[in-house]
């Protein structure tokens, strides 16, 4: 059997190595039309920051150790161009010229090219993108030669790294994102911290606003903004997004969709023979059956490996791709950020009702040194208690809990099981009640109707309701909604009449810091006989989800806060 793989990297090598570990006979050729076949590509900002010291450290394989261990020929600057489906024959680009080689089978990873938006002054030599191994040298050489104005555009994953890796180089760095935040798949009560902390690491955050041209000069380049602002950069990166590379797969008849090779759940493609995976595909959403590429490495790592047992195992013997949850995470100074699943936005698009969960708990105990808050979020199903999505950020524990929600999700457990999961605890590394367990345990509570919650997004409507803050005077006078009756949660049982008489029928919005102390009131007014909610999160989440905003909220002592 002859094994023809397009592409390495992620997916094209763990679709050749695993065909390999189950088939010693077949013949394997691997062509690459970079000058990279096995590189690190996720650990490119790492260079350019310098943590990563030497490019060689981001090299995982040659060619030459893939024939010795895998008896794998790769072959470099080869770039398919044609598919002959009928014939099983690509066309292939080389150095010496094009030459065609026949296939038993075909696996399509080509991977996924910048997108280049049409921008004036783009051509620009100032201008990189960061994709390659090369792209990494190049832009970490521009930093050593002297660069001290970065501008890079689109605040998305990569962007991000890029921005805070330059400055982390000692470059002056603005970031521009047409998104109103930056990572924008991310809720924007999380956003908010991002935004916090890249102005604690002195980059420039320009949201909402695109670049309508980059003027090219002799000694800098200038970026126009939408807004008039105009900034000056020794280095511009692009990092709008990117568009899978697969013309030559559409050009040959192969299905695709917005782009991206269509395949099943063995990573088949419409034709016969063809396989495909990774950041060329689209990929099926498994909480909201939206149909999308997913440029994430651990899924297209998984994909690949999984095509190889198609291809030599044949049905019997396949495990099927599952749907991906696209699970991520990114560094952003000390913060950390990580989600899983679907966020508000895709579940309003694909019409999922869903109830949303704000908390704040420590990563660790509370007595502990270092104790800090992660800032956690999750839809649910408000019926079953189905976990749509999550997302968490904070300085530390972030990325265990978002993993073990992704689990949760994967396995087919529901919000309150999430109470009964045994997590490791020792005082340096969390809590008897773990932030993963009290997610479980205040889904318990809603599913169960012991909680009913209001949202910070309701602080601006004009609903006739009492709001009862059950904060301290101390914490009340710090800011708070306009006309909130200002009751601590320890005084409440005895001031009820209070709350009634002030209610006079009407509901009541009961809130504390992060809705610890609201809950606990909530029940109170609840056993009294009130309509009663609580605020999710509390003001920790009502002063993240309004962010520079806030002030058209909160007062102090009738002052905006």
């Amino acid at each position: 059997m002859r094994i023809v793989i397009v592409g390495g990297v992620a997916a094209g090598m763990s679709a050749a190595a695993r065909a390999r570990r189950l088939d010693e006979t077949a013949e394997i050729i691997v062509l690459e039309k970079g000058s990279e076949v096995s590189f690190a590509n996720c650990g490119l900002p790492y260079h350019v920051s310098g943590e990563i010291s030497e490019a060689a450290d981001l090299l995982l394989h040659s060619p030459s150790s893939l024939r010795a261990a895998l008896d794998l020929d790769v072959r470099l600057h080869h770039e398919v161009t044609d598919i002959d489906t009928a014939a099983r024959i690509v066309v292939v680009d080389t150095p010496d010229g094009v030459i065609e080689l026949s296939y038993d089978a075909l696996v399509l990873t080509p991977g996924a090219a910048a997108l280049r938006p049409p921008l004036p002054g783009l051509d620009s030599a100032r201008v990189r993108t960061l994709r390659t191994v090369a792209d990494a040298v190049a832009l970490r050489e521009r930093v050593s030669s002297g660069a001290r104005r970065a501008v890079v555009l689109g605040a998305g994953f990569i962007g991000i790294e890029a921005a805070e890796a330059l400055r982390h180089a000692g470059l002056s760095v603005d970031v521009v994102e047409l998104a109103p935040h930056a990572l924008p798949p991310l809720e924007r009560e999380l956003a908010t911290l991002v935004h916090e902390e890249l102005q604690t690491l002195g980059i420039a955050m320009h949201a909402g606003v695109a670049a309508e041209a980059i003027e090219a000069g002799t000694d800098v380049d200038r970026v126009r903004l939408g807004d008039g602002t105009v900034i000056d950069a020794d280095l511009v990166v692009l990092s709008v997004g990117v568009r899978p590379d697969t013309a030559f797969a559409a050009g040959a008849g192969i299905e695709t969709a917005r782009g991206a090779i269509v395949v099943d759940d063995r990573g088949r493609t419409s034709v016969p023979g063809i396989w495909a995976a990774g950041d060329a595909t689209v990929s099926v959403d498994a909480i909201t059956g939206t149909v999308r590429p997913v440029a994430l490495a651990g899924p297209a790592n998984r994909a690949g490996r999984l095509i190889a047992d198609d291809i030599v195992g044949g049905d019997e013997a396949t495990r099927r791709i599952p749907r991906t949850l696209g699970t991520a995470i990114v560094r952003v100074g000390s913060l950390t950020v990580a989600m899983t699943g679907a966020n508000r936005r895709s579940l309003d698009e694909a019409g999922i009702a869903y109830e949303t969960i704000h908390l704040h708990p420590n990563q660790h105990a509370g007595y502990f040194p270092g104790a800090a808050p992660i800032h956690l979020i999750a839809h649910i199903d408000p019926v079953d208690g189905t976990i749509l999505g999550a997302q968490a950020a904070g300085v530390e524990g972030v990325d265990k809990r978002i993993d073990v929600i992704a689990t949760a999700m994967r396995g087919g457990l529901v919000a309150p099981d999430l109470i009964d999961l045994d997590l490791s605890y020792s005082p340096p590394y969390g809590s008897a009640k773990d932030a993963v367990n009290m997610l479980g345990m205040i889904a318990e509570n809603i599913l169960s109707g012991r909680l009913r919650l209001w949202h910070a997004a309701d602080a601006t409507d004009d609903a006739d309701v009492l709001v009862v803050d059950v904060r301290t005077p101390g914490e009340f006078v710090t800011g708070h909604l306009r006309d909130a009756v200002n009751i601590p949660h320890t005084e409440l049982r005895d001031r009820i009449d209070e709350v009634r008489d002030a209610a006079a029928g009407r509901p009541v919005r009961v809130l504390c810091a992060a809705g610890v102390r609201s809950n606990i009131a909530h029940r109170v007014l609840v056993s009294h006989g009130f309509d009663s909610s609580s605020l999710s999160g509390g003001t920790r989440t009502l002063r993240q989800w309004f962010g520079a905003d806030v002030d058209r909220v909160l007062v102090t002592e009738g002052v905006l806060a």
